[in-house]
């Protein structure tokens, strides 16, 4: 079958929309026709070279859409059934076994390959092997195969082309501060970074009850965002020092905070805000792999802090999805706000924007989906 698809050629290179050939569903696979698919940070480490996956490949991993086709061991969905695309799982590990998929012990091996698990391609450009399988589905494309463990059904009442973004950044965020941190009413929150992620947390936020969201981002009109999405204060990391600022907010520090950023000075910053007992969440990925934090040990034993490492917001996505789909549906955590759409031939405008602060979360659609709206 052919499919367009945006395909990473070279290490930190403009990705190029191709017609492209993809197997049939297998047994265990969900073919699914994409509605949209949104940018997120990780897809570009991949195409710049920081996540060894073989070019060229399909990247994509926050697809949504509806299915085409099942192959004959698949039960939990059908055809057209609307989904949203996740990350994948293997089902019976430990961690499996304890609903917490998102340290499944072989996630590395299922969702960064870039081949199946037997190590076969379904990707293929006049003949030439196009890696894949990324996040189990590599949704850069108007088709992608994905599995039963990273499939999601969703409300049909919800706007398919957006929901993309739920199965990677939004689950982030959102999860962070529902399951990993699980925030009480009246807590106090640090998001550090106002990207997807932070955003998703800051109404993740809301939705808990927290009493004070304190948002730190250099740019003006993501601190505004913020503040319309529910943040009760704002900082300009640039202008203004970071700890003594929130410490006029919170004299005792925060209870919470959230790195979306990566940055180690960043997460120095945030040390110096947190109050006794408080737990500093980290789902932010540094720029190079091996980069160690300073934290002085004192502090960490004087205030009892904990530092927790936080991956896909510690989702069960079957669970978590449709919570977010449904809290969405009822006003309440308005996602939408963060989403602007491109056609998938305009991703190498979409990540541009993106860099540049334009737009948070670029969602592409794929042409025979219809016309993508793009604000300039």
């Amino acid at each position: 079958m052919k499919i367009e698809a945006a395909v990473a050629r070279r290490q930190a290179e403009e990705f190029s929309v191709e017609t492209l050939d993809i197997d049939d569903p297998r047994n265990d696979e969900v073919l699914v026709r994409i509605s949209g698919v949104g940018v997120c940070h990780t897809d570009l480490a991949v195409r710049d070279g920081v996540l060894p996956i073989p070019l060229p490949a399909v990247l994509g991993h926050e697809g949504s859409g509806t299915v085409v086709a099942v192959g004959s061991n698949v039960t939990k969905v059908k055809v057209g059934d609307h989904v949203v695309l996740t990350f994948r799982s293997c089902g019976h590990c430990h961690s499996c076994d304890d609903d917490d998929p998102a340290y499944c012990q072989q996630f590395n091996e299922l969702n960064f390959a870039g081949v199946r698990s037997d190590g076969s391609h379904s990707l293929r450009s006049e003949g030439e092997a196009v890696s894949g399988n990324f996040f189990g589905q590599s949704s850069f494309a108007s088709y992608a195969l994905a599995y039963e463990a990273n499939i999601v059904k969703v409300d049909e009442r919800a706007p398919l082309p957006i929901l993309g973004p739920l199965g990677c950044g939004v689950q982030t965020g959102a999860g962070a501060v529902m399951r990993s941190l699980s925030c009480e009413q009246h807590s106090s929150i640090l998001v550090l970074g106002a990207g997807t992620v932070g955003l998703s947390a800051v109404m993740a936020a809301v939705v808990q009850g927290c009493s004070h969201i304190i948002v730190s981002d250099p740019m003006e009109a993501r601190r505004e965002l913020a503040l319309a999405l529910g943040a009760t204060h704002v900082v300009d990391p640039i202008n203004a020092d970071l700890g003594a600022t929130v410490r006029n907010f919170l004299p005792h520090g925060v209870d919470y905070a959230l790195d979306t950023t990566g940055n180690v000075a960043v997460l120095q910053s945030a040390l110096s805000c947190m109050g006794h007992l408080g737990t500093l969440g980290l789902v932010g990925v540094p720029n190079k792999p091996g980069v160690t934090i300073p934290v002085d040990p004192l502090q960490l034993m004087s205030l009892g802090l904990t530092l927790k490492g936080i991956v896909e917001g510690d989702s069960d996505p079957d669970v978590f999805i449709p919570e977010l789909v449904a809290l969405f549906l009822n006003g309440k955590f308005p996602f939408d706000k963060l989403v602007q759409t491109y056609p998938l031939s305009e991703i190498n405008r979409a990540v541009t924007d993106q860099a540049r602060g334009i737009c948070v979360k670029p969602v592409l659609i794929p042409a025979e989906q219809g016309e993508a709206t793009h604000a300039v």
